[in-house]
């Protein structure tokens, strides 16, 4: 909400819809009873906030973690607000959670807390009103599971209800690369707006998951070297460039990086600090801090992550000449190709993945280009410009709508 005060103010908004964009439109807790295996009834705690739907429905995961409360939900609502925005398709910022330990529950009791948080929530879900996804801790199996639980309740079914589905019920192909293939296209364009080349490149990718390892292979195939990769175990550095889908293959058989002997063995913290072109923090957030962002020497940062940069650090990266692509933006690969699944849903036409893919390139570029005009018209930088873009799009429909009253 730094970042969100300081692009109102840069845009001189209006102070009654400064107020309007500071609150969350909703905010709903329910409690959610579940029978366990053991026979014994548990009652856990869920969440769901819309925090601006004036573009359209609700867009946001769902999460299941021991770290869920009302705050983290809101913020992260508030946060797809801004990200759908800045690629401008046409959804609102939405969030939901449960406070549980799903490592230590069954599938059975899984599929039953979804159930009942389901329908607890069924006035608010909706192709039109709030359409959720995947998030921590979650995945295919649990949307369909609500979408499921949704459709029998409305006697039909609705497929455009969630997205991150299987593809065999209405997911998107190329759903899965989306967010990492952002990251790549994001990187491309900043390379190319700093007038450096792809071939020989050098990049450094913390965080080995679903988006860091799509982003470092498609990097790889468009020409740079990656040479640094990590994940919660630690990881390698090789100077000389990694393998990217060797070292897939080694963590699909081994889960973590632990072991994977490619190069030299190298810390998260040593691999922010690298003598490298493009750095990837695409793992946890808040990972470059005031202490160590006095040390990052990459020329490019794109965000795979959210909130992998405190707010303190954010002003030594711009005094030292970082071009930082901010997650709002960076990430948002992911969100566009949501919103195509649901497109596809409410169409019950299905499109190619080269179809998808070329779509979100569009996507992405244009919206790269949107926000990198704000940089030169309003002379601040990329993530500011990124809050500025969305912040002005969100209060431009406020301003037509009006106030209902």
């Amino acid at each position: 909400m730094q970042r969100f005060d300081r692009a109102a103010e840069l845009l001189n908004l209006d102070p009654g819809l400064y107020k309007i964009l500071r609150h969350p439109e909703k905010q709903i807790t329910t409690s959610i009873p579940v029978v366990m295996d053991n026979g014994e009834i548990e009652v856990f705690t869920g969440h769901r906030v819309l925090y601006n739907t004036s573009r359209g429905p609700g867009k946001g995961g769902i999460r299941y973690d021991m770290g869920v409360t009302l705050d983290e939900v809101t913020a992260l609502a508030a946060w797809m607000t801004w990200k759908c925005a800045v690629v401008d398709v046409p959804f609102g910022g939405a969030k939901g959670g449960v406070l549980c330990d799903p490592y230590r529950m069954s599938k059975g009791e899984l599929e039953r807390l979804t159930r009942r948080y389901t329908a607890s929530l069924l006035d608010v879900f909706g192709p039109d009103s709030d359409v959720p996804a995947p998030d921590v801790n979650t995945n295919e199996q649990v949307m369909a599971w609500i979408m499921d639980t949704y459709s029998m309740h409305k006697r039909h079914t609705a497929p455009a209800v969630v997205t991150g589905k299987p593809v065999v019920m209405g997911g998107s192909r190329g759903r899965r690369e989306a967010t990492g293939r952002g990251v790549m296209l994001v990187v491309k364009e900043a390379l190319r707006t700093l007038g450096l080349p792809l071939n020989g490149t050098k990049v450094a990718v913390q965080g080995f998951g679903n988006v860091g390892s799509v982003a470092a292979r498609l990097l790889e195939q468009e020409g740079l070297t990656i040479v640094a990769i990590s994940d919660k175990t630690g990881g390698v550095y090789n100077p000389n460039g990694i393998n990217v889908q060797d070292a897939i293959e080694y963590v699909r058989k081994n889960r973590f990086l632990e072991g994977y002997s490619s190069g030299d063995p190298i810390t998260n913290e040593e691999l922010l600090e690298l003598d490298v072109d493009v750095l990837v923090p695409a793992a946890l957030e808040n990972v470059i801090t005031r202490h160590n962002a006095p040390k990052i020497r990459a020329k490019i940062i794109a965000e795979g992550a959210n909130g992998p940069t405190s707010a303190r650090a954010d002003a030594i990266l711009d005094d030292n000449g970082i071009f930082v692509v901010p997650d709002i933006l960076a990430n948002a690969g992911g969100v566009t190709v949501s919103y195509f699944e649901w497109v596809q849903n409410r169409e019950g036409y299905y499109w190619s993945e080269d179809v998808v893919n070329e779509r979100l390139r569009d996507v992405m570029i244009r919206s790269f280009d949107d926000v990198h005009r704000y940089t030169k018209s309003h002379n601040v930088n990329m993530r500011t410009a990124a809050y500025m873009v969305s912040i002005d799009r969100v209060a431009a429909m406020h301003r037509l709508r009006g106030v209902y009253a």
